[in-house]
């Protein structure tokens, strides 16, 4: 992932549990037009079943140009090790909470062989610190665990707060696709899809198409 002065793609899938079953689904979205990058979202496992759900799933993104960044959702065994999932898996990078402890140690670990991202930020202060800590990008604006979603106008500001004056990439959160032009306007370097993308109406492949035209026009604002 790099910064670039026009948005691009990033997706956010649902959490995976069958990768067989979401492997077309995935596919469709990345072969659809330019997504930089998936945060592929497996439910808790032990590390064999991780890496097995990493080599479905990874090489599908991956051959059609998208870094994968591995998240892991719900209790995981206490020993299990992120960065070796990811290496043995394929997978291009990590994706964790905001918790600046557990960012500093993995940031040593990965160092600059693998991305690092983090969500869950939760004040300008935070945001801060984590930067500090050599992220590679963070996001803006997810789903909180509950489901609910912060409202647009703080993920606009707060992207446009950070495009603007951090070196480090920021990700920007669209709960749809009408509010992509609006976010890749604040020259966020990047632009999040989730549930937009996989429950379209006309499937992932038309999502991807719509996004990527929203992005030019927000380009344009």
């Amino acid at each position: 992932m790099r910064a670039v002065s026009t948005s691009q793609l990033y997706l956010v899938t649902p959490i995976v549990d069958q990768p067989d079953a979401f492997a077309p689904l995935l596919s469709a979205a990345c072969s659809a037009g330019t997504v930089a990058a998936v945060q592929l979202r497996l439910a808790a496992a032990d590390e064999r079943t991780l890496v097995k759900a990493l080599k479905a799933l990874c090489p599908v993104a991956q051959e059609n140009g998208a870094a994968v960044l591995l998240a892991v959702v719900g209790e995981a065994p206490v020993d299990l090790d992120l960065v070796l999932v990811a290496a043995r898996g394929g997978a291009d990078g990590v994706h964790v909470e905001a918790d600046l402890e557990a960012v500093h140690e993995l940031r040593g670990r990965l160092k600059d062989e693998r991305i690092l991202g983090v969500g869950g930020v939760r004040s300008k202060h935070d945001a801060m610190s984590l930067g500090e800590e050599g992220v590679d990008y963070l996001l803006f604006g997810e789903p909180r665990r509950d489901g609910s979603l912060p409202h647009l106008d703080s993920v606009e500001e707060r992207a446009a707060w950070w495009a603007e004056i951090f070196e480090t990439p920021c990700v920007a959160f669209a709960p749809d696709l009408a509010a992509v032009p609006r976010l890749a306007a604040t020259r966020a370097e990047f632009v999040a899809l989730g549930d937009a993308v996989w429950t379209h109406e006309g499937g992932p492949a038309a999502a991807v198409r719509a996004a990527a035209a929203a992005l030019r026009d927000g380009a344009g604002a």
